[in-house]
């Protein structure tokens, strides 16, 4: 609500009510936590159960670690990727699809607002998997953290930049295949093919060049350096490409919700 003065009664922030869309965005996906937080972990522990099956030990080291240790951090950084985005684009593509982004849309939120609730439920969900992966990760292989900051770093930022995608790609989807088809074809190829399962030191110099272009390889190659303190590109370089990478979408997120792009009739 607005005074007569036109300045919000609450202040020139709204801590509360964006407080509590975050709450409803974590509730959301933690009322099924058993699809949202344990099945990314089976997957992870099926990803390198499988690579430990058919590749094994013969695989020799990678970077001057073992190939397991190498691969850990890749899939710990693809299942965050893929929930931070999964939570944000479904939760938005939802409320479209079943008429109810109005009560979302219908509050006192400036635009700063909403996408501050939505990508906070993202690197909420992005975080936890994270967390609940890197547990595993130390019991089962011994893959610890050698500097945990640089892992806190390119997680958050990671989510940051995965729930701006996924608030782009709810907005732009009419429908559920329309949020399937951007999934599929962008996000998973994207999130495979960026050094989770290789160093880009084993591709073609043109390869390599399009990898460097690749937000997606310097979230892996960052949470790559912090967990087991190897990688192929400076993190420093890593921080100001995903940084700027998140000014961008997070801009472009502001903008669509300020102008109600594909959200009003």
């Amino acid at each position: 609500m607005k005074t007569a003065m036109g300045v919000r009664r609450f202040g020139a922030i709204n801590w509360l009510g964006t407080w509590t869309l975050v709450q409803r965005e974590v509730r959301r996906f933690m009322n099924v936590w058993s699809q949202t937080i344990m099945a990314p972990l089976i997957n992870a522990g099926l990803f390198l159960m499988i690579f430990t099956i058919a590749i094994g030990p013969q695989r020799g080291e990678v970077m001057g670690v073992p190939f397991m240790t190498f691969l850990t951090p890749g899939i710990l950084t693809m299942t965050v990727i893929q929930n931070a985005f999964a939570n944000t684009s479904s939760s938005l593509a939802s409320a479209k699809v079943q008429g109810n982004i109005v009560d979302t849309l219908m509050p006192p939120f400036s635009a700063g607002e909403l996408v501050t609730g939505y990508i906070g439920g993202a690197v909420a969900r992005g975080v936890l998997v994270a967390i609940v992966i890197a547990l595993g990760a130390a019991l089962f292989l011994g893959v610890g953290l050698q500097q945990p900051l640089w892992v806190a770093v390119f997680v958050l930022l990671g989510s940051v930049l995965m729930g701006g995608l996924g608030l782009i790609a709810g907005i732009f989807a009419n429908k559920f295949d329309q949020l399937s088809a951007i999934s599929n074809f962008l996000v998973t190829p994207l999130a495979f093919l960026s050094g989770t399962f290789y160093s880009i030191e084993a591709l073609p110099p043109f390869l390599q060049t399009l990898s460097h272009a690749n937000p997606f390889f310097y979230i892996i190659d960052g949470v790559r350096f912090g967990m087991i303190g190897v990688s192929d590109s400076s993190p420093w370089t890593g921080l100001a490409v995903v940084s700027l990478a998140c000014l961008v979408v997070v801009g472009i997120c502001w903008r669509w919700m300020k102008i109600g792009y594909r959200l009003k009739p």
